[in-house]
């Protein structure tokens, strides 16, 4: 069954920016986008597991903090080495100023 979880507030999100989200013993990141969408991905990078809300932002690409792997987070898509498995991504949507992920739980 799928329900959607508030993750933070509107304001806590800068313009391409990201914030960490822990949930269900699970590691989210939210993301704001330069034309204000919201998008959430995996919480930690697919090749060493560091958290995606320490890395870089920058023209919808996350940057890992420990080996610049990188990113799309509008898709999860790994954009080269070292990474290689793509993010999983999550609904989002915004309702008033809470930001909502669509997990299944």
């Amino acid at each position: 069954m799928a329900e959607w979880i508030r993750a933070c507030g509107v304001d806590d999100i800068d313009t391409e920016d990201v914030v960490r989200f822990d949930h269900g013993g699970r590691t989210f990141a939210i993301y704001r986008s330069p034309d204000d969408k919201f998008y959430a991905t995996d919480g930690h990078c697919t090749h060493e597991q560091a958290h995606l809300a320490d890395g870089f932002v920058m023209d919808s690409i996350i940057e890992c903090p420990k080996h610049n792997g990188r990113f799309d987070y509008r898709t999860g898509a790994a954009k080269g080495a070292p990474v290689c498995v793509n993010l999983a991504t999550y609904p989002v949507r915004v309702d008033g100023d809470h930001v909502l992920i669509e997990l299944t739980v």
